[in-house]
């Protein structure tokens, strides 16, 4: 859908063109936000893991609420396989990547801290299925942080630097015109530099 910009309010022109930035396509697989947003899901993801296995390993039951820790946290059987599931989700955004991995982050990193919420208003009730003490509630409150911070680095913010991808797609008329004045100051560097070379061979053929 194309308007004419100038007559356009800025929210109408954002909702017609939406941001559709691909970091995959952007930047090289070794660019430093793709690496923060893996890096970000593969701990967290390997943390939940070891702790979900560990809690297996024990034989928890399911839905046992009798004390059983592992790490210093409390679990059972169901929150040792929750984490195990949401570790594994997390492995899976390492490997895909960009965008998805920076997503994902951000979604899981809100649902913990949701969760956070949720399981302390739950606590010493009948209804605290997943065997949440205080300290597991903190717990998911850190994870939710971390989370959200790996997910959001270089794409939230209000100083973006104006070659990050993000800044570039929510600014694309901004974006476009520095890339000009960009090739335009290369250009004429360039023919500087060819005026300097014909000028040095004109010296040298007088002083033959």
């Amino acid at each position: 859908m194309e308007l004419p910009a100038p007559h356009v309010p800025y929210l109408v022109r954002r909702v017609a063109r939406p941001v559709n930035t691909r970091l995959d396509e952007h930047l090289p697989t070794d660019h430093k936000l793709i690496q923060v947003y893996r890096v970000g899901a593969g701990l967290m993801g390997l943390l939940l893991i070891v702790f979900g296995i560990l809690g297996l390993i024990d034989r928890i039951g399911f839905f046992d609420t009798g004390g059983a820790t592992v790490l210093a946290l409390n679990t059972n059987g169901a929150l040792s396989v929750l984490s195990i599931c949401i570790g594994l989700l997390l492995l899976v955004g390492m490997v895909i990547g960009g965008n998805f991995a920076s997503t994902l982050n951000i979604v899981l990193g809100i649902a913990f801290i949701v969760s956070g919420f949720v399981n302390l208003a739950l606590l010493d009730t009948g209804m605290n299925f997943l065997a949440f003490k205080i300290q597991n509630v903190l717990f998911s409150f850190v994870v939710g942080v971390m989370l959200m911070w790996f997910g959001m680095y270089g794409r939230v913010g209000s100083a973006l630097p104006h070659d990050n991808p993000y800044w570039r797609a929510r600014n694309p008329e901004q974006a476009a015109r520095e890339d000009r004045a960009a090739a335009q100051a290369a250009a004429r560097l360039g023919r500087g530099a060819q005026g300097h070379g014909v000028q040095g061979r004109g010296v040298q053929g007088h002083g033959v």
